[in-house]
């Protein structure tokens, strides 16, 4: 199994929705991918590691899904689509992370 990480770092002045991210972002995504995605999760960023840091990331997105091939042929035709939605819930540039789900 591998996990699709969508990063949103923390930059400061930037703002994020997590509701809309939450709420209708995330579910539209997994509603498009159909059965590829077998499930999703959302993260939002508390604090970083030393006493009052911030946290690195506002939010993480994440796509489980059986293999990357599954992942790019369930989300390519709605490319578009979904990447038109960023601009109803940030200004932040996500940055991507696939990897294999080793413990689960």
């Amino acid at each position: 199994m591998i996990k699709v990480s969508v990063m949103y770092p923390n930059n400061p002045g930037s703002h994020f929705d997590h509701d809309y991210y939450r709420d209708q972002h995330m579910p539209m995504v997994k509603r498009l991918m159909g059965d590829a995605c077998l499930s999703f999760g959302v993260d939002r960023g508390l604090a970083g590691g030393a006493p009052d840091a911030p946290a690195a990331y506002v939010a993480t997105g994440h796509l489980f899904c059986e293999s990357i091939e599954g992942f790019q042929a369930a989300f390519a035709p709605h490319a578009k689509v979904i990447q038109s939605d960023i601009v109803n819930y940030t200004d932040i540039a996500p940055q991507l992370l696939i990897s294999e789900v080793v413990v689960g």
